[in-house]
């Protein structure tokens, strides 16, 4: 279970920018994770659940959300959700696309008090 690790770098980070920024508490923080990213959202979160205890992060309010996977065609160019690496072009039913979104996995902002 890598999410136990990822959850751990989040910390990590969330710790450091608290520190940075002399913030005492964090309230929120925003992650963006991609469908193709290879992260299972719901281990993550049971893995935030466990790890953030007498962190920074124990009382924050953690928002995942989800980034659909994109590919464009490089056939015909046509841009599509593609969320699991084999979904074919709907246009012109080709398998030659590049993935263009949901790879990612980011920390898109940190509130501090």
């Amino acid at each position: 279970m890598h999410e136990l690790s990822i959850a751990t770098s989040i910390i990590e980070i969330a710790e450091e920018f608290a520190i940075k920024n002399k913030g005492a508490n964090i309230i929120k923080i925003e992650i963006e994770v991609g469908e193709l990213s290879g992260i299972v959202v719901d281990s993550l979160e049971f893995a935030l659940e466990l790890a953030i205890e007498k962190t920074v992060l124990e009382r924050a309010k953690i928002i995942i959300t989800t980034i659909k996977g994109m590919a464009r065609c490089k056939q015909c160019g046509n841009e599509y959700v593609n969320s699991d690496w084999y979904t074919a072009c709907p246009q012109c039913a080709s398998m030659d696309f590049d993935i263009t979104g949901g790879k990612e996995l980011q920390i898109k902002s940190i509130f501090i008090e």
